[in-house]
């Protein structure tokens, strides 16, 4: 029986809206996906799970009809289920070990059954219940994934969490980096919503580093979790590129995602190019490629290697093929042109793969004298970020990576006492499910020290 792939859009209609592209299982695909589930007592799928979801026993639940309790196993180690059921890699994790994978019509679709058991639970209002609390409590920083899950486990073992979160809304980059049409704003809200309900204090439009310091926080709460996440973008540095009509894909997603500034008469305004470059090729560089697009330009995706090496997740190279955004394979920006102040254009240059570099991959080396240029009237940039110094420059005493990366160890703890940290802010830029999984590991060793402490 071959894998049920999950309705969508049509192309040439979802380039003209936000709303959610994939549409999500129907409770009768959700059945026949269920049913090739091979049920499998050593579960290799759940290897490769990083929050540790007992996956075998939701799709068994989901196959039984009985979707309340296949909720109620999935949130019992996933507090985000609806938003991995979205935007977790599912190919490269859980569906990477199924069985039927090769030869039994392809993996079972465990992120869109995961996706329809969630969704379920947030129409019903099915949701962890808080416990009673002890003497404990817990700072958070940032209100990303790692630090959604951090707070949603230690409210679970009844300690008191207050979130500090430096823009106007939680969910950090789940709603300020991934596009509405992948995980819908309303999405993130209801997860939120469970973390509220489970006790959990959010203060938004705090800095921690300049709002409150961390030292202030080491002095309030038992403990302090860090989940500040990677935020700061790097550059090109090339000539040109503090032109009009350059931006980074940070700037540009939060813009458009966050401030709403795609509306009309947004008070927040967001560069309408009319023939824009994105240059990379991860998820961040696809959803700028293809929030571009639905802004009604036409998009060219710029990059210094061959499709083999795309970093993004194959669905989302397929989907923006389908919406028109065109690639520039083996293709390296080295100047960005302009008129009065504005982008023009950019030079490129052709390049050929050599030998691997360190990371494995097969270093780009120019081919002299194949420049060209492309016209184009705004530039994003889409080449990865680092964590945000503004907490080590406030807080010396924690140990840095020359990355600007938290050092820590496997459960998050830092060179600072009762300090940990965990997500991108540990490991630099990495998945959602990753980061969920580093706050449930901080959380569970900061319970452990508030228990040995007798405050839990």
């Amino acid at each position: 029986m071959l894998r049920h792939k999950m309705p969508a859009q049509a192309p040439e209609e979802r380039i003209t809206n936000f709303r959610e592209v994939a549409l999500g299982f129907t409770p009768e695909l959700a059945l026949a996906e269920s049913e090739r589930c091979l049920n499998c007592k050593a579960a290799p799928c759940m290897q490769g799970c990083p929050v540790g979801v007992h996956i075998p026993l939701f799709i068994s639940r989901v196959r039984e009809g009985d979707l309340d309790s296949a909720a109620k196993v999935l949130l019992a180690d996933n507090n985000l289920p609806a938003v991995c059921g979205r935007v977790c890699p599912q190919e490269n994790q859980c569906e990477k070990y199924c069985i039927r994978r090769e030869k039994l019509g392809g993996s079972v679709a465990i992120g869109s059954l995961e996706r329809f058991v969630a969704d379920h639970a947030n129409e019903k209002g099915i949701a962890p219940v808080a416990p009673e609390r002890g003497s404990a409590r817990v700072a958070v920083v940032g209100t990303g994934p790692a630090s959604l899950s951090c707070a949603a486990d230690l409210a679970k073992a009844g300690v008191a969490v207050v979130m500090f979160e430096a823009l106007h809304k939680a969910g950090g980059v789940l709603v300020y980096g991934i596009p509405e049409f992948r995980l819908p704003k309303t999405v993130v809200a209801k997860e939120v919503e469970k973390l509220v309900a489970l006790g959990v204090e959010i203060r938004t439009d705090m800095v921690v580093g300049k709002t409150v310091l961390l030292d202030e926080l080491l002095a309030e709460y038992d403990a302090v979790f860090v989940g500040t996440g990677a935020g700061l973008p790097s550059f090109l540095h090339i000539k040109g590129e503090n032109l009009g009509g350059v931006s980074s894909a940070n700037e540009f997603l939060t813009r458009v995602n966050l401030m709403k500034a795609y509306e009309k008469d947004a008070v927040t305004p967001v560069q309408r190019g009319r023939n824009v470059v994105v240059v990379g090729a991860g998820n961040v560089a696809m959803d700028a490629a293809r929030t571009a697009r639905r802004l009604g330009a036409e998009v060219t995706l710029v990059y210094r290697r061959s499709r083999a090496e795309m970093p993004a997740r194959a669905e989302e190279i397929g989907h923006a093929e389908e919406e028109g955004i065109r690639f520039e394979l083996l293709t390296n920006p080295v100047e960005i042109l302009g008129e009065n102040g504005a982008v023009s254009g950019m030079r490129c240059i052709r390049m050929e793969l050599g030998e691997p570099d360190a990371s494995g991959r097969r270093r780009p080396v120019p081919v002299a004298g194949s420049e060209f240029d492309i016209a184009c009237d705004e530039v994003i940039v889409a080449l990865g970020t680092t964590p945000n110094p503004i907490i080590k420059r406030s807080f010396p005493a924690l140990a840095t990576t020359p990355k600007g990366t938290i050092v820590a160890d496997e459960n998050g703890k830092t060179s600072v006492e009762r300090l940990y940290t965990g997500g991108d802010a540990m490991t630099g830029a990495a998945t959602v499910i990753l980061a969920m999984g580093a706050g449930k590991r901080s959380a569970h060793a900061i319970a452990r020290e508030l228990k040995a402490a007798g405050k839990l």
